[in-house]
């Protein structure tokens, strides 16, 4: 069985991990669908309009989507959509006009270009300024001083090595005798896409993995639309690769991609950047800004080209960005590592001394912790359980208890779904062979499933005694009315059509009154326990004694051992020959009798009018004479009397 239950344990991880390969192809589908629609609305579009519209109006468009996104929503959210439609639509402003004083369309009149280049460097401006507003105040949503610190010289580290790339293509240019003033406010755009990109970047990281979708597109939007405007800045003039103008299909096609992103999962998440721990990739990956930045520097020496100081400047600013990341990096380690030991030894002394056995368990049942109150619960070693598998030293009648809930747990685990916790009652072999009773809470793991389990031996001790007491005679220890009443139901319930019924003996004391008045009641009381204890030795096992109340007692003769009538009276006479015997009472004997009443079941009959006609026996044999035998002959209860 265990063997079978490992087997489903393993292919309910498998259905798990299909499901996660299952959702990411998804997000995948959708960013790789919405960027095929955005290259091919971008492709059409550059085609069939001319560039001065197409462009503009594609920023018009980006910038209409983002306003609408931003009103489906409220807060610091919709701040940033709109801070993004503002840097949407300057950056078009500075399209529109840094176009008009490139080399493809100079203006007519050469006095009016200073007027132009001043509002196009305003528009660059304030679009650099809302871009990064933006994803700043994304960044500062969550997370802690060092984390927000980390992602922005993190997005310093991308965009000053692209930087650096563009300074060197910008005075490659020049060398060839470029119009290095037409390229700057070119340049500008490059820029701000930079900035904004290296941001995009890694603000993806801080989102979970199902809400990246909308922060991926819109990154690939930036890279599209820097990939235009370098290609704008390195030529200038009309651009076809097959017909298709390369830059304009490419400024269509990143707008597109940035008015669809906010609709896409993710579009209005808070950053929260959850997981305090950076995985390997995210320490590697900050060095390949750096690599890349060292490679432009290199490749633009070795050509023969100056180090001036812009690219001195971006170079030491990567690489300071670099070490003060990898300083914030280890001081945040540092905290993280001082906060999980402290909170490692707050758990840890809780668990250590607590006195319930706390265990974790896999799916397929192999224990893989064990507190150490298992060594004072249950004599057992934590360290000899860990290892084993379920069910461990459960009673064979709750094995299957125990495993309906552990069965329940797995198929939510399975399913990705979280009940709440079980309540489970059952027994546990101890180190010294004895059975105690545990009652264990069994919840969600990330590893599997949590025992908590307590020993709860001493309480079910304590029921049992309660249910006992509330039974019993406390005096005799033999069952009291209550309970001899519900005997008496339950045989006349198993009586079959035709079978001999239940026989009734009511007795009473004879003389206990003198005894209990002369000798006291102790002696009364001592007087009382040796008649049960010669009642319960003069019946059948399968009978039932029990004391009613004061010196009166009854006798329930179960039929089915194939007594026979007067096989009742034969009992009857052997009880009374055993109570009128001496009772050595101190250092006295006692001598009492007893007058004993028989009444037989007759179809129909309840248990109380059976006790009933007993007990007129009994009082018939007290009027007899005492020390007597009487049973009572009645007729059922639906008989009617005749002439």
């Amino acid at each position: 069985m265990m063997q079978a239950w490992a087997g489903r344990g393993c292919l309910g991880r498998i259905a798990r991990v299909g499901r996660t390969h299952v959702a990411k192809a998804g997000r995948a589908l959708s960013e790789g669908a919405a960027v095929a629609f955005a290259v091919g609305a971008g492709v059409l579009v550059a085609l069939v309009v001319p560039t001065g519209i197409a462009v503009p109006t594609a920023h018009v468009a980006a910038a209409v989507s983002l306003l609408a996104r931003a009103q489906t929503v409220t807060g610091r959210v919709r701040l940033r959509l709109r801070l993004s439609v503002i840097s949407v639509t300057t950056g078009g402003l500075h399209y529109a006009l840094a176009d008009q004083v490139g080399a493809s369309r100079p203006l007519p009149a050469g006095d009016l270009q200073p007027l132009v280049r001043v509002p196009a460097c305003a528009g660059i401006a304030v679009c650099l300024g809302a871009a990064v507003a933006a994803l700043v105040m994304a960044a500062a949503e969550n997370g802690t001083a060092l984390i927000r610190l980390r992602r922005l010289l993190d997005g310093w580290l991308i965009a000053g090595s692209l930087f650096t790339v563009g300074w060197v293509l910008l005075l490659r240019r020049a060398d060839r005798g470029g119009d290095v003033s037409a390229s700057f406010l070119g340049l500008a755009h490059v820029v701000a896409d930079i900035l904004v990109f290296g941001l995009l970047v890694t603000l993806r990281f801080g989102l979970r993995h199902a809400e990246r979708t909308a922060t991926t597109v819109a990154a690939l939007a930036l890279a599209v639309l820097t990939t235009g405007d370098v290609l704008r800045v390195l030529r200038p003039g009309p651009d076809m690769w097959h017909a298709v103008p390369l830059t304009a299909a490419c400024s269509v096609t990143g707008l597109i991609l940035v008015a669809a992103a906010p609709w896409l999962p993710g579009g209005v998440s808070v950053v929260g950047f959850d997981q305090r721990m950076m995985p390997v990739i995210g320490v590697v990956a900050a060095f390949v800004p750096v690599v890349v930045c060292a490679l432009a520097i290199t490749a633009h020496t070795l050509t023969g080209g100056p180090l001036d100081t812009v690219m001195s400047g971006l170079a030491g600013s990567v690489l300071l960005a670099l070490g003060v990341r990898q300083g914030v990096i280890h001081a945040d380690h540092l905290r993280i590592t001082h906060e999980s030991a402290a909170r490692e030894a707050h758990y840890r002394t809780l668990v250590d001394r607590t006195s319930d056995v706390i265990t974790i368990v896999s799916l397929d049942g192999l224990l893989l912790y064990v507190s150490p109150a298992a060594l004072s619960v249950f004599g057992y070693r934590p360290e000899d359980l860990v290892g084993a598998r379920l069910p461990l030293y459960c009673h064979p009648d709750d094995l299957e208890t125990l495993m309906q809930a552990v069965r329940t747990l797995r198929q939510e685990a399975e399913s990705d779904t979280r009940g709440p916790a079980l309540r489970v009652s059952f027994r546990v072999m101890a180190a010294d062979g004895t059975w105690r009773h545990v009652e264990s809470t069994i919840s969600h793991h990330p590893e599997g499933m949590t025992f908590i389990s307590r020993d709860v031996s001493e309480r079910v001790a304590q029921q049992v005694q309660l249910e006992h007491l509330a039974f019993h005679d406390a005096l005799t220890g033999l069952p009291n009315r209550a309970l001899f009443t519900d005997r008496v139901s339950r045989a006349l319930r198993k009586r079959t059509p035709g079978a001999e019924g239940p026989v009734v003996l009511f007795l009473d004391l004879d003389g206990f009154k003198a005894v209990n008045d002369s000798a006291g009641h102790a002696a009364g009381d001592a007087l009382l326990r040796h008649t049960a204890r010669r009642l319960q030795a003069s019946v059948r096992a399968g009978d039932t004694v029990a004391r009613l109340g004061g010196d009166e007692f009854a006798a329930l003769l179960e039929r089915e051992a194939g007594a026979h009538p007067s096989s009742a009276q034969d009992i009857a006479q052997r009880i009374l020959t055993a109570l009128t015997q001496p009772y050595p009472i101190g250092t006295k004997d006692v001598m009492v009798s007893a007058s004993i009443g028989i009444a037989v079941a007759v179809p129909d009959i309840t248990p109380d009018q059976l006790l009933h006609q007993a007990d007129l026996a009994m009082y018939a044999a007290k009027a007899a004479g005492k020390g007597r035998i009487r049973m009572h002959h009645a007729t059922p209860p639906h008989a009617h009397s005749g002439a």
